[in-house]
C-alpha cells in the first residue's frame, strides 16, 4: 500500500520525511491531539480506517490505541491548503491524550504568561 503520486507531491514533509497530524473529534469538533505520519503511516491510516502515526520517540509506527484500547476511529482524512499538515477527524475511544484527559490540548497560555 502506498499513496499515489499525485497525492504524494502535495504534501511537504519535513526533512525527517514527516508532516503534522491533527486528530478532531468528528462530532464535538475538539482538536484532540497533535502527532506525526511519514507517508506509509498516512497510507496505513487510509486502508485500515484506525489512526497510524510515527512516533519519533520509539521510531516505529503506533496505532493509537493499540495497546490502550484508546481508539482512534478515521472518518475522512484531509491535506491543508499549503501540504504541510493533515486532518484526520476521528470517532475517539477514551481519552485522547497520554495523560489520560479527553484532550491534549488542556493547557490554556494567556497574556498573563509572558514575561
Amino acid at each position: 500500500m502506498q499513496l499515489r503520486n499525485d497525492v504524494l507531491v502535495r504534501l511537504k514533509f519535513n526533512s525527517d520525511g514527516l508532516v503534522p497530524a491533527i486528530a478532531q473529534d468528528a462530532t464535538s469538533g475538539a482538536v484532540l491531539m497533535l502527532a506525526w505520519q511519514d507517508a506509509e503511516a498516512l497510507a496505513r491510516t487510509l486502508e485500515t480506517g484506525r489512526a497510524t502515526y510515527w512516533s519519533r520517540s520509539r521510531q516505529e509506527y503506533w496505532v493509537k490505541g493499540e495497546t490502550s484500547g484508546h481508539a482512534q476511529a478515521v472518518r475522512s482524512v484531509h491535506i491543508d491548503c499549503d501540504g504541510d499538515a493533515v486532518l484526520l477527524r476521528v470517532d475517539q475511544t477514551g481519552a485522547a491524550c497520554h495523560t489520560g484527559t479527553p484532550t491534549c490540548f488542556f493547557t490554556e497560555l494567556s497574556a498573563e504568561d509572558l514575561a
